[in-house]
């Protein structure tokens, strides 16, 4: 007799369907991998050899069946930011003289245009992580550095929805971690950005850093907490499967690649971590990874700041507590205020007693609603030779050029830990400060950058963006050009050299192997980084093994680069 097999999903709707031959009529029927069913109209004995050639046989179809379901919603999720950004631009340049109307129809471009990238970004990792292809380095980085990033990227998202969001700081006696920070930031944005956008508006999203020591090892602990339209047990099964998405109304209009999830799990089993999700319909999710690092030991200088009299102003209780804790255990005193006017007596009295302040530090939060920049402005005129420090949350790139004309010439990121407080502060006290700069994009006067970019539309972009720090740039369309270009210049004439990595003729790595290899007298010195759109840890490690000092990713982040420019140059 003939055989039927089929495919349910997991609302047993058939998937497909194929006849098989079978000697009888009886059914039986499996649960596969990803909730479907394989359905068998036929012999319930059939031997071990056949049924795993069934099994496998329907592991591939459903598959495919959610690949075509995948590449359905790619379809929309992908054309939808598209159709945004070609429209726009087509009607910006119908309104070019409307200020106001070209200025929307850019930022909406803008926000488009970060959402497609995200969705390719899945796709390619994906991808690239199937194939095998996805290493995980283990290089130093700071953690306080590392969270910084991330709330510099999760809180906008938060703000936007309206949703009450706080940092739970634990015992961190660790602050230092050897791992692959990119995949980490991956992880955690990801996993935040999944309970941003299934969170309503006013929500609450609580997350919590802790360490827990093993040894030479720390286990770096995460926990996002949110009380979002939570999952139903049924999908929580198959929340790691590749392509999955839920099927719900309530979610229907949220954008995204269904490779999210699945990509997070990858990444955290490759670190040997472990990730556990609980979560009620209704009630919200609560995320938990784990992931075991090295630890690093760690050197605190102090040395500028012993004996030093600092004023902090700053309201936040629990912000407080964390200077009162790091400063009890040094020959630093501290001494806090709240607000600007309760700084002000504090000054006053100081100056009275004749035992000023050495520096003002200005936090995140003021109890009299004033800001940063108001406070700093009356402070740098009250007391002009007294050094101001900001202490924030905020991305130091996008406020320094209003910091600096206020008067703050240092910042240190929000969160700090011990070591990133103490080494900030005491390196801001000993380093030699020049007039403070008006403007947000470095003076390069007088320097000399090459600039390798193989696509005309690109290296005009590039070319552009660095022509606004007064720098000469010279240009070079593949390797061999670049090559040629800089041997035959004077030692020392480029500051800097962007080497563009896949191009005709000679590729960037080849290109900066001849570079080094050159002979000249700059040839092991001069700054080479990469500006390409090979993002991929594996890519950034190849980089730096073919002599190149770092690795800029396109789409070019202007505000990134000018403070690379300003650290190198």
């Amino acid at each position: 007799m003939q055989q039927e097999f089929a495919i349910l999903d997991r609302n047993r709707q058939m998937v497909c369907h194929t006849p098989a031959y079978s000697p009888d009529g009886l059914t039986r029927e499996t649960e596969l991998s990803d909730g479907c069913v394989l359905s068998i109209c036929g012999t319930p004995s059939l031997d071990a050899e056949n049924e795993q050639l069934h099994r496998q046989l329907a592991e591939a179809l459903a598959e495919n069946a959610s690949k075509e379901a995948f590449l359905s919603s790619m379809s929309h999720d992908i054309r939808t930011p598209m159709n945004a950004i070609v429209g726009l631009t087509e009607l910006a340049k119908k309104h070019i003289d409307e200020k106001a109307r070209v200025w929307d129809a850019l930022e909406k471009i803008e926000t488009a245009s970060g959402h497609l990238l995200s969705l390719i970004n899945d796709v390619l990792d994906m991808s690239r992580i199937n194939s095998g292809r996805m290493q995980i380095v283990s290089e130093p980085f700071s953690l306080s550095d590392l969270l910084h990033d991330i709330m510099t990227i999760a809180v906008p998202q938060m703000v936007r929805k309206g949703h009450a969001h706080q940092l739970v700081l634990g015992d961190i006696p660790h602050e230092t971690l050897r791992g692959d920070v990119l995949r980490l930031r991956q992880i955690y944005v990801n996993i935040i950005s999944n309970a941003v956008k299934y969170t309503n508006e006013h929500g609450e999203i609580i997350l919590t850093i802790d360490e827990q020591t093993e040894g030479d090892m720390c286990r770096l602990l995460f926990t996002c907490q949110d009380n979002g339209i939570g999952m139903t047990q049924d999908f929580l099964n198959r929340i790691f499967i590749p392509f999955e998405r839920v099927n719900n109304a309530q979610v229907a209009r949220i954008e995204g690649t269904g490779l999210g999830m699945s990509i997070v799990k990858k990444i955290i089993d490759a670190m040997n971590g472990e990730i556990d999700i609980t979560s009620q319909p209704g009630q919200g999710t609560t995320v938990r990874i784990s992931i075991p690092l090295p630890w690093e030991a760690e050197s605190i200088q102090t040395s500028a700041l012993d004996g030093q009299k600092l004023l902090i102003l700053e309201a936040d209780s629990t912000i407080r507590l964390r200077y009162a804790q790091i400063f009890e255990k040094t020959d630093i005193r501290c001494v806090m205020a709240k607000s600007a006017g309760e700084a002000v007596s504090l000054m006053t009295e100081a100056e009275f007693t004749q035992s000023p302040f050495s520096l003002l530090i200005i936090g995140r939060k003021l109890a009299d609603n004033s800001t940063y920049s108001d406070a700093a402005a009356y402070f740098s005129k009250a007391c002009p030779h007294l050094p101001i420090v900001l202490v924030s949350d905020a991305r130091w790139e996008e406020i320094e050029y209003q910091a600096r004309r206020c008067g703050i010439s240092g910042f240190i990121p929000l969160p700090f830990f011990r070591k990133s407080l103490l080494n900030g502060l005491n390196h801001f006290m000993t380093e030699q400060h020049g007039p403070v700069q008006n403007t947000a994009c470095p003076d390069l006067s007088g320097r000399r950058i090459l600039l390798v970019e193989d696509n005309m539309i690109n290296r005009e972009i590039a070319k552009e963006i660095l022509s606004v720090t007064g720098a000469g740039i010279d240009t070079a369309e593949n390797g061999r050009e670049a090559v040629e270009t800089y041997t035959a210049a004077a030692d020392g004439s480029y500051n800097l050299i962007l080497m563009d990595i896949q191009m005709p003729v000679m590729d960037g790595y080849e290109a900066t192997g001849r570079i080094r290899s050159s002979g000249k007298s700059d040839a092991a010195s001069v700054p080479i980084y990469a500006m390409t759109a090979n993002t991929f840890a594996e890519d950034i490690a190849r980089a730096r093994d073919a002599g190149m000092n770092g690795h800029i990713s396109k789409p070019i982040d202007t505000v990134a680069l000018m403070q690379l420019l300003r650290k190198l140059l």
